[in-house]
């Protein structure tokens, strides 16, 4: 009966053969040496032996923390799932003649999908003539990646589909990266609010203790206050 096809790779003495080409640890290349060999050395580094290129003549096998390597392995899939699964993408559409208003306010959301961690696909629309002029379309996309560049960068070039043209910006930060931008600009602002209200109650208290010091009573002056007081009574 024929071995079970299997993914996992073949560590220690499930490999099954006479000589390895062997790689060290940190991918120093050690060269074809014995299977005995390499699993004493293996030993000795107190390290496993990975065959991690089975259909290779001879295979490649390498010198290795397996367990370790499995969790960092796990660790980067779970990051990169949570990161497929964070990532948005937004979509904003302009007309090829968008007037500099509405094209300064559709900047304004493309930089905040852009600062959320989200993907931004940029959709220009033609229509009747328009679509003669594609070049008004793709010098429209190429200024607003320009006005853009420092929070996203191109990821699809622009290209025609159909009667519009497309490109996709992608963020400069992850979206981890932006959310914590994001509490570090509210804690910010929070606390020049508290600092702002402070100075104002401050300045506040400052005017009603100069209100207060003007309004109180003057002393009167008696008869004896307007005398010279070197002239002997």
């Amino acid at each position: 009966m024929e071995e079970p096809i299997s993914t996992e790779p073949r560590i220690n003495e499930r490999i099954h053969v006479n000589e390895v080409r062997l790689v060290g640890p940190n991918g120093e290349q050690v060269g074809i040496v014995r299977i005995d060999d390499a699993l004493r050395l293996a030993r000795e580094a107190d390290l496993d032996l990975v065959e991690v290129a089975p259909m290779a003549r001879p295979p490649v096998a390498k010198l290795m923390d397996y367990g370790k390597f499995k969790y960092e392995s796990a660790q980067k899939a779970r990051e990169s799932r949570r990161n497929q699964a964070n990532t948005v993408i937004k979509e904003m559409k302009l007309r090829p003649k968008i007037d500099s208003h509405d094209y300064e306010t559709k900047k304004g959301h493309v930089v905040r999908f852009l600062r959320g961690g989200d993907k931004v696909k940029i959709t220009i629309m033609f229509r009747g003539r328009e679509q003669s002029r594609p070049e008004l379309g793709f010098n429209l996309l190429k200024k607003l990646a320009n006005d853009v560049a420092e929070d996203g960068t191109i990821e699809s070039q622009p290209r025609q589909d159909g009667r519009n043209m497309l490109m996709v910006l992608a963020p400069t930060r992850k979206k981890a990266e932006a959310r914590e931008q994001e509490k570090a600009d509210k804690a910010d602002k929070a606390a020049q609010r508290q600092a702002d209200a402070e100075a104002e109650a401050r300045e506040q208290a400052e005017m009603r203790a100069a209100h207060q010091a003007k309004a109180e009573p003057k002393k009167k002056r008696g008869p004896a206050d307007n005398l010279d007081p070197d002239i002997d009574v």
